[in-house]
């Protein structure tokens, strides 16, 4: 007779219970690929919701028939985000549940909704985020560059003439910058890029959950002339990593001192300056008290 312990026995399954839907506009993110990416809160808005608003309705419609939820849909893409909003008033206040969505990812992020979003706030009524996917977010993860002080910078302009004066722009930003662009404009996009701002660390990444998901990385001269980047498909953002800070020349380092010694002790205007320009305190405290010598 064999001693072996029985298995303990499986644990119950247990999601926490859906909470009652309170009357307001919910901004809900929707997958941005993979459709089991929808969020649980989600499914709760947009099972009871008496009125969706959505960027492309047939859109909306294939993920609420994925998931056996029928609801009245409005469109609100950019042409119609006015009458929206007087739809998202109306309703809001007279005690329903408006949800607002765009194809994919979170509302108003490089999307329609804006203009309903603020109708909303300006009559008083409640406006909810229901978090969820999002391709700027799945990018930055999985690019590799730093995450603690970035730059969303939305869509990069066409042409060629104003996209490198839009980089220009950006060459100064000491953030992680990201990015959205299109196949077809990607390979000028990019040499654009590696002109404008250098050979930086970037990654460029496609399809994001989906089945044919990638992402390049490598700095920006090597991605521009990269093979597999030639005009592909989908949905694109490309995640650059921040300039390197240009060293403080000397008189930097005097005008910053003098201007902090105005305000400041030495001791506490050599410290205010070495955070600033990353440089040794105890060099600028002496700098400092000649300075203030005179």
């Amino acid at each position: 007779m064999s001693t072996a312990s029985a298995p303990p026995p499986a644990r119950p399954r247990v999601e926490p219970p859906p909470r009652p839907v309170a009357p307001g506009l919910y901004l809900v993110a929707t997958p941005i690929g993979n459709l089991r990416d929808i969020t649980l809160r989600a499914l709760d808005v947009l099972g009871v919701a008496d009125l969706v608003l959505a960027e492309d309705t047939r859109v909306t419609a294939r993920l609420l028939n994925a998931y056996g939820l029928k609801a009245k849909l409005e469109r609100a893409d950019d042409h119609a985000g006015g009458r929206a909003a007087g739809l998202a008033v109306e309703a809001v206040g007279s005690g329903q549940v408006v949800a607002l969505v765009s194809d994919a990812g979170t509302p108003l992020v490089s999307d329609p909704g804006y203009v309903v979003a603020r109708a909303v706030i300006a009559a008083g009524l409640p406006v909810h985020p229901i978090p969820g996917p999002s391709s700027l977010l799945a990018a930055l993860s999985v690019a590799g560059l730093p995450a603690d002080r970035v730059l969303f910078t939305g869509f990069v302009p066409p042409k060629s003439a104003a996209r490198r004066a839009f980089l220009e722009g950006l060459a100064a930003e000491k953030a992680t910058l990201v990015l959205f662009e299109t196949g077809p404009r990607l390979r000028e996009s990019l040499r654009d890029m590696a002109t404008m701002l250098g050979p930086r660390p970037a990654a460029v990444t496609r399809e994001l959950t989906k089945l044919y998901e990638t992402c390049v990385r490598g700095s920006l001269d090597e991605l521009a002339t990269d093979p597999t980047l030639e005009a592909p498909k989908g949905e694109i953002v490309v995640v650059i990593g921040p300039g390197e800070a240009e060293a403080a020349s000397a008189d930097d380092v005097d005008r910053a001192l003098t201007e902090a010694l105005g305000r400041l002790p030495p001791g506490e205007a050599a410290a205010e300056v070495a955070r600033a320009l990353g440089q040794s305190r105890k060099t600028l405290y002496r700098r400092a008290l000649e300075l203030k010598a005179g």
